[in-house]
């Protein structure tokens, strides 16, 4: 099977202010404190899945030297710079037209690059299962996750009829839902996170673009008398923009028929907020998340503490915060104001 892995690494993580900035987005920090950047620790998950020349990484052009320096086995080539953000959809296409152009029978693993798994051997079995759906059928497929809590964060899969072992057809996918719906989705049982992972045959994906988003595909053909060229830079810097902003929810799989899901769970997060980060790093007796090698803490319930650049933090008093200093920008707000953050910081 010719397995590729399409990393999408174009965000620029507002939500995790201080820590993550347009410049130095949150894929690029080590926001955990392990040692490797979510964007390494995404590439350590399908290390064994598939060869490194065969990983992909779609990106902002002011990231391509951040990629090409914290993934250095990618070959550079394989680092596609957008030269705007036009969301999933533009951005899965360009790699999946690259992708066809030597590989034609290619399948493909799409994900995000900021994303958290805790369980990665069980994270691969389920890949390599959608993967081998895929490779035998015109299928796509995505990685749904079943919900632990009534979660208002995330988008939802309703799963269909049972279509083989370990995977559903979907049903419908649902936006981020309130917390009334959310916890009448857990209730029911059949409905599971969208981790926004998908699946599918490169002649597949192109296939469905092709039917449900003409005008993006017409761009992409264009593009693509230059790929492997000296031209393509130019042509691509000049093409891409004019692609509509558009998700790949909204261009395919919200109108195509052929979408199934390989239900899942293997401690997985999109890292999306302080608080997720909160929940999923070690606490201490006290409900106190620490990032950072000398924080002392004094009077403190339930915060998350982000300072790993500080040699010495002592806090006294707090509970239910977030404290993030990250260069010469420093956070102290209350968990439950998270959503806020994006105004706080605006200019």
């Amino acid at each position: 099977m010719d397995t590729h892995v399409v990393i999408m690494a174009g965000g620029i993580g507002s939500r995790f202010w201080p820590m993550s900035t347009p410049a130095m987005p949150k894929q690029f920090v080590d926001v955990m404190g392990v040692g490797r950047t979510l964007i390494q620790m995404t590439v350590d998950r399908f290390a064994p899945i598939c060869p490194k020349e065969n990983f992909w990484v779609v990106t902002g052009e002011k990231y391509f030297d951040l990629v090409c320096e914290q993934l250095p086995d990618i070959p550079r080539h394989h680092i596609l710079a957008e030269p705007a953000a036009r969301n999933t959809a533009p951005c899965i296409a360009y790699a999946c037209w690259k992708i066809r152009e030597h590989h034609p029978d290619a399948n493909v693993v799409v994900t995000p690059s900021d994303a958290l798994v805790l369980n990665g051997e069980e994270f691969r079995r389920k890949i390599q299962l959608a993967l081998e759906f895929t490779d035998k059928e015109d299928k796509i497929t995505t990685i749904g996750i079943r919900p632990s809590r009534p979660e208002t964060g995330y988008g939802y899969i309703k799963t269909g009829e049972f279509a083989s072992e370990g995977i559903y057809k979907v049903d419908s996918f649902r936006e981020k839902p309130s917390l009334e719906v959310a916890k009448e989705y857990l209730a029911d049982g059949g409905y599971l996170w969208n981790a926004g992972i998908f699946i599918w045959n490169v002649k597949t994906i192109t296939s469905a673009l092709c039917r449900y988003a003409p005008g993006l595909t017409e761009i992409m053909d264009k593009m693509a008398e230059s790929f492997y060229t000296p031209s393509e830079t130019e042509v691509v810097k000049t093409l891409f923009p004019t692609c509509e902003k558009i998700s790949i929810d909204y261009a395919v799989m919200e109108k195509a028929d052929n979408i199934y899901t390989v239900p899942a769970d293997f401690g997985w997060s999109d890292l999306g907020t302080w608080g997720a980060l909160w929940t999923l790093k070690d606490q201490d007796e006290n409900g106190n998340a620490v990032v950072g090698d000398d924080v002392r803490l004094f009077d403190c319930k339930n915060c998350i503490i982000h300072t790993p650049d500080i040699g010495h933090a002592v806090i006294q008093g707090l509970e239910d915060c977030i404290v993030s200093k990250h260069g010469d920008r420093l956070l102290i707000c209350r968990k439950e104001r998270e959503q806020k953050i994006t105004d706080y910081i605006k200019d």
